[in-house]
């Protein structure tokens, strides 16, 4: 399928989307949503694709925000309006029942900061730059930016962030836990890709048991979160990647997994 904004390749088993709008720094236009939106459908339909990298074209930017040209049209009614959309289509992403990462190779601003953060983890580029700079134009952040950096570098650094408006370092986010690892500008997507074929060789059943149960505990208590880990544990064993995984490790060979939870 042909896209205007973004380009999506697949290559063994990890689906690729770029934001490809260089020349606006990757700015998600209302066009760009959409087109978003489709490829997660067509990732969450498509067995083949067992894992989605999010990255942005050029050397500058992941994405460096939302259009802003398109705010000045919008009344009070249509910016909320656009802002419950832009969640609901970062929640998609983020239920995805398989691997998201998000390769972030430039400035990741506003909305892009916010869909990076519904991925399951960021790798980045040293010269990468993160932040909620909205509070800059008057406004706030509205696609669950304050709600997801909360939840991923505490409440008094999500509010100094996007109160000030402050961007910080690839380093600076990897310290206080918003990305996972930091690579070199020319090792990023080499590095991402290798994981990311990596996971598309695992057992997609054990994968998407890991990502529900972190997910669903992350707002429960330990014993509930503990409860929800244990019965997804036994539920791994009703697969036939179970039994293929364990009875590798006693063969000493490399286990043959189908992805599929099915007996």
């Amino acid at each position: 399928m042909a896209y205007e904004t973004i380009l999506f390749e697949i290559q063994d088993g990890v689906g690729i989307l770029t934001f490809n709008r260089p020349g606006v720094l990757n700015a998600l236009s209302l066009r760009t949503m959409e087109e978003v939106s489709e490829v997660i459908e067509t990732v969450r339909a498509d067995d083949n694709i067992r894992v989605l990298v999010l990255t942005g074209a050029g050397e500058k930017a992941f994405v460096a925000g939302a259009d802003i040209s398109e705010f000045s049209r919008m009344n009070p009614l249509q910016a909320r309006l656009f802002a419950e959309k832009g969640q609901e289509i970062f929640f998609r992403l983020e239920s995805l029942p398989k691997p998201v990462m998000a390769c972030v190779n430039g400035f990741a601003l506003g909305g892009g900061c916010e869909i990076a953060m519904s991925c399951d983890f960021i790798y980045a580029s040293e010269t990468a730059r993160f932040g909620q700079p909205e509070v800059n134009l008057g406004l706030m952040p509205g696609f669950g930016g304050t709600q997801r950096l909360l939840r991923l570098v505490g409440r008094a650094r999500a509010k100094e962030l996007c109160m000030t408006g402050e961007l910080i370092s690839a380093r600076q986010a990897l310290e206080v836990g918003l990305a996972a690892k930091v690579f070199a500008p020319d090792k990023l997507m080499e590095e991402t890709m290798k994981v990311a074929r990596l996971l598309a060789k695992r057992s997609r059943g054990a994968l998407r048991s890991i990502k529900l149960v972190i997910d669903r505990g992350a707002d429960a208590d330990l014993k509930t979160g503990c409860a929800i880990e244990a019965e997804a544990f036994g539920l791994c064993f009703a697969g036939r990647d179970a039994r293929e995984g364990v009875a590798a490790f006693l063969e000493k060979r490399t286990p043959d997994f189908k992805g599929s939870l099915e007996e």
